[in-house]
């Protein structure tokens, strides 16, 4: 009998459905939440796939998800690429494949990290060129910190005096400016296995319990269908086996705003009844598969198609003529 773990935080809804759904369904597969304690080096895990719900906010589990992955466990999203990742990255990646991105800049810390000094950032220009940088971006703009998620120490900035009011208050962090989209529409996505895709219309503006819009109207065929393979193409070079996607659509165009999210939302009193029953079937669907069919390898290393280097290639300059 295979053995599906569950590693969960503070939500209650979707885990609960999660394993009730999986055991439901009488397969050669179990679910279960995973107790753990210390953890030796050399431990092995009855599990054969562990779910990852919490380790962003807890160092210790994704230490021990790192070694679960060693013994051959085949976690959910993969532990390593989650901890290199950052948002930053992602757009510039999104760009390269050719999926719509707005224009972004990573900005320094506004103070130094800890244990550093004016020495330490001297590669850093002082005073930064901050006119090209509005010029490039334009303002409404929104400035974000380069990795995270939860929509924390998001900012809306209107003119350069509103940045850097709210520049000031980001103290370590390390931010991005991002252009803003005037979209018509806006959706979210779930995407599980690369391969099962939800799009749901949302509202970001709104009360986070009133987001995800309920009886919405028809999303177009060629807008879905162009939705659905920025989702694989994203997920696929990433690697991400669990993701939601935001796309903001304007002018047609649907742009991706935040699509690195490997412990999305998927509580039943946010996402609403219908999302909340297709990411539960999906999921334990999902699991239950990898559960039966994945075979022990160390691809659990890899992150997808970026780190396999299928998409960056270093061009060669052309030759200069004699």
């Amino acid at each position: 009998m295979k053995k599906i773990g569950i590693l969960r935080g503070m939500e209650t809804t979707f885990p609960e459905a999660l394993i009730d759904r999986i055991n439901s369904l009488n397969t050669e597969a179990t679910a279960e939440f995973i107790q753990v304690g210390g953890i030796k080096m050399d431990e092995l895990y009855a599990y054969d796939v562990i779910l990852d719900r919490i380790s962003q906010d807890i160092p210790f589990y994704r230490a021990m998800l790192k070694n679960a992955s060693l013994s051959g466990v085949h976690v959910i999203n993969n532990p390593f690429w989650w901890s290199a990742d950052d948002k930053f990255f992602g757009y510039s990646l999104a760009k390269k494949l050719g999926v719509p991105v707005p224009k972004t800049v990573l900005l320094p810390h506004k103070d130094h990290p800890p244990d550093t000094n004016s020495n330490s950032m001297r590669n850093l220009i002082f005073p930064l060129n901050w006119q090209e940088i509005f010029d490039y971006i334009g303002f409404p703009a929104f400035m974000k910190p380069h990795s995270g998620g939860g929509w924390k120490d998001v900012y809306k900035v209107n003119d350069p005096g509103e940045l850097f009011s709210s520049y000031g208050k980001t103290h370590t962090l390390c931010m991005t400016l991002q252009e803003e989209i005037d979209f018509t529409h806006y959706y979210r996505c779930y995407c599980i296995g690369k391969k099962y895709i939800r799009i749901m219309e949302y509202a970001p503006k709104q009360p986070h319990h009133l987001r995800y819009v309920q009886n919405p109207d028809p999303i177009p065929p060629a807008l879905e269908s162009e939705i659905k393979q920025h989702c694989l193409t994203l997920c696929n070079a990433l690697g991400y086996d669990f993701n939601t996607l935001e796309f903001a659509v304007r002018d047609g165009i649907p742009y991706a705003i935040d699509f690195t999210n490997p412990s999305p939302d998927a509580d039943l009193n946010s996402v609403g009844l219908e999302n909340f029953t297709w990411v539960v079937e999906t999921a334990a669907e999902f699991l239950i598969d990898r559960a039966l069919n994945y075979e022990t390898t160390l691809k659990n290393y890899n992150s997808g198609e970026f780190a396999e280097g299928k998409i960056v290639k270093r061009k060669t300059p052309p030759a200069k003529k004699k």
